[in-house]
């Protein structure tokens, strides 16, 4: 019987670890704007991802904000969330707009009278998502 316990919880504490690093997970969050208009979801594949506005007439929607797990996340995942995102607004395009590393919170170690604190720093791509008007 101790064997057996011994055995389930090994196997428990594996496949916690190879969850914990063996994937990479993409938090995001969408807010619409108040006030603009709505349309239908489009096709997450035709949605564009722009680093620049574009010059052709467009109605903004609102904002996406993907939160990866790692910094070593693909781009094309990154993209692909965004994108995903854009089309539940009936977005044309997104528009790149903030993309950069702060400070998501600390990890505390040690005792009562070690104690260190450790940053932990994340990042963060914020896209305002659009559609085109004409």
């Amino acid at each position: 019987m101790k064997s057996s316990a011994r055995y389930l919880t090994a196997v428990a504490a594996g496949l916690c670890l190879f969850g914990l690093t063996g994937c990479n997970t993409i938090s995001t969050q969408s807010n619409q704007y108040v006030g603009v208009p709505t349309y239908p979801p489009t096709d997450p594949a035709t949605v564009q991802i722009l680093r620049t506005e574009p010059t052709r007439p467009h109605v903004r929607l609102g904002e996406v904000t993907v939160e990866p797990s790692s910094m070593s996340t693909p781009v094309p995942e990154i993209e692909a969330k965004l994108q995903k995102a854009g089309a539940k607004m009936g977005a044309n395009a997104v528009v790149i707009v903030v993309d950069r590393t702060q400070l998501m919170g600390a990890v505390v170690t040690g005792g009562w009278y070690n104690r260190q604190v450790s940053p932990e720093m994340g990042r963060v791509i914020v896209g305002v998502a659009i559609h085109y008007t004409q």
